[in-house]
């Protein structure tokens, strides 16, 4: 963030000074929620959590250096208290473990510091240049995209972008601080659980530019329907700022439903995919060995050949729209094309993939799940097992509950159970006994596995003490669960054992 004495952070926020000696002390360093990240200069944000409440460590975070602390009740030490919001004005989305609206309150004030600061930055310097901010959301492949555009931006200059999933009221401002007056780029995920959601994430932050990569069936139990998750991510589209500011909508024109959000933006619109009808097409897919893509980038100004270093070719539509994005930036296309090939998965758990010294592949993707990403994730597994001259590579897909879908979920899971066994997977292992777990057991049985090509068991240990004893040779094994699930310990257990690196 922009230094900022405690007066006038107090003032941004509407909070009030307690126990501060020097209202002109400056805020010089990060803004952190974990007293045990917090450095000198830092603001500490007291919240309230699952096992602690932040206001108890706000001694500790000033005796390490934090300057003050954003709290909703005075502690002793220097903060700036804001006022607990009552129940009708808190976010749903934060108040998990907010009894009282304190949690809500400091969020709502951590969102106006970071409008203050990227605002300021976003400001034309001296060269006529500001931060630029993009946005990304979508129902599957925000962080994913989110890395992509890191990479890709990194050569035009300084990049800030969240790690893992910062994408809500917490994660969004708390990344959107991080940005200083030596960063050109910010990138922020959006994610959403009901309507109105991006919309608030976008006054705390505006992009520039947007990317909207898809309207799939993640959050279905919250949204009810794909029209409604759609009415939501629109919300992005709608926030930019119009073309005459410089405003661009980067959509996936592959998905009718995100296309047809160009009606409802005053950005300039830029289509991306492998339709006819995109502004930049990716022609000529073709997937190697593990399942990275390689295509020609086609735009306006001319073509260049990709070569991904991702995997699954579902990162095609991710890598085009971060190529979108570093071309309205200024890249050039080799820069792009260079930057692609040499990216790599940043965030944990997400198509991770990893060979043992006994030649067992392990894909960690189990960081979160939704029907759409599992498909992309099975249809990778499948993928890499059928290239090469010789035989098919054994494939095993451990797979756990795909959350957050509503009354739609035993429909949904037993559809995946289903297209394991029309792509023809090796085995199927589902970990939990819950209805939806058993539908997408009994979906693959229905579809025509036999003996025990799927089974249903109980836990991660379970599913590991299966692994340990029939898995071997080249085999390739894909995990997945949403994170509630933490179905990754399956994973780290089978690297764990015998962990050679990258391939």
């Amino acid at each position: 963030m922009i230094p900022m004495s405690l007066a006038r952070i107090a003032e941004i926020v509407g909070g009030t000074l307690h126990d501060v000696p020097d209202p002109d002390a400056v805020v010089s360093g990060t803004v952190e929620f974990d007293s045990r990240k917090i450095g000198p200069g830092g603001l500490f944000l007291a919240l309230p959590g699952a096992r602690v409440d932040g206001h108890e460590h706000a001694a500790a975070a000033v005796a390490a250096g934090a300057v003050a602390v954003l709290a909703a009740r005075p502690v002793g030490v220097p903060a700036i208290v804001v006022t607990p919001l009552p129940p009708a004005e808190t976010n749903a989305m934060a108040l998990e473990h907010d009894t009282d609206g304190s949690g809500a309150a400091v969020l709502a004030a951590l969102a106006k510091l970071a409008r203050a600061s990227t605002d300021e930055l976003a400001n034309a310097d001296a060269d006529g240049r500001g931060l630029t901010v993009v946005g990304v959301t979508g129902s599957s492949g925000k962080t994913s995209t989110k890395d992509l555009l890191a990479a890709v931006l990194s050569p035009l200059g300084s990049v800030v972008a969240p790690p893992g999933s910062f994408n809500n009221e917490l994660g969004h401002p708390w990344t959107a601080l991080r940005a200083d007056a030596g960063t050109d780029y910010l990138v922020l995920e959006l994610s959403a659980r009901g309507v109105g959601h991006i919309a608030a994430l976008a006054e705390t932050v505006l992009p520039r530019i947007g990317v909207i990569l898809n309207v799939g069936t993640a959050h279905l139990g919250e949204f009810g329907s794909r029209e409604a998750i759609a009415l939501a991510k629109g919300e992005l589209a709608e926030a930019l700022p119009p073309a005459d500011r410089g405003g661009v909508a980067v959509l996936n024109a592959d998905d009718p439903l995100v296309a047809a959000m160009a009606s409802r933006t005053r950005a300039r619109v830029v289509l991306v995919g492998q339709s006819g009808t995109a502004d930049v097409r990716a022609v000529n897919v073709a997937l190697d060995e593990e399942a990275r893509a390689a295509f020609t980038l086609v735009t306006a100004d001319g073509s260049v050949d990709v070569r991904l270093g991702v995997h699954g070719e579902h990162q095609v539509g991710n890598a085009l729209a971060a190529a979108a994005v570093a071309l309205e930036c200024g890249a050039s296309l080799e820069q792009v094309a260079t930057a692609l090939t040499q990216a790599r998965a940043v965030s944990a758990k997400r198509m991770d993939v990893r060979t043992r010294a006994d030649g067992v592949t392990v894909i960690n993707d189990s960081y979160n799940a939704n029907p759409d990403s599992m498909r992309a994730a099975l249809k990778a597994l499948v993928t890499m097992s059928r290239s090469g001259a010789g035989a098919p590579r054994r494939t095993w897909a451990v797979l756990g509950e795909m959350a957050e879908l509503g009354p739609e979920s035993v429909i949904e899971h037993d559809g995946i159970g289903r297209l394991v066994v029309r792509l023809d997977v090796t085995r199927l292992i589902v970990v939990g006994t819950d209805r939806p777990l058993r539908g997408m057991h009994q979906g693959a049985v229905m579809e025509g596995s036999w003996g025990e090509e799927s089974m249903l068991v109980p836990d991660a240990e379970a599913a590991l003490a299966v692994l340990r004893a029939e898995v071997s040779g080249d085999d390739i094994v894909l995990v997945k669960a949403s994170q509630s699930v933490g179905l990754w310990t399956v994973a780290d257990a089978l690297l764990a054992e015998d962990l050679e690196g990258d391939r």
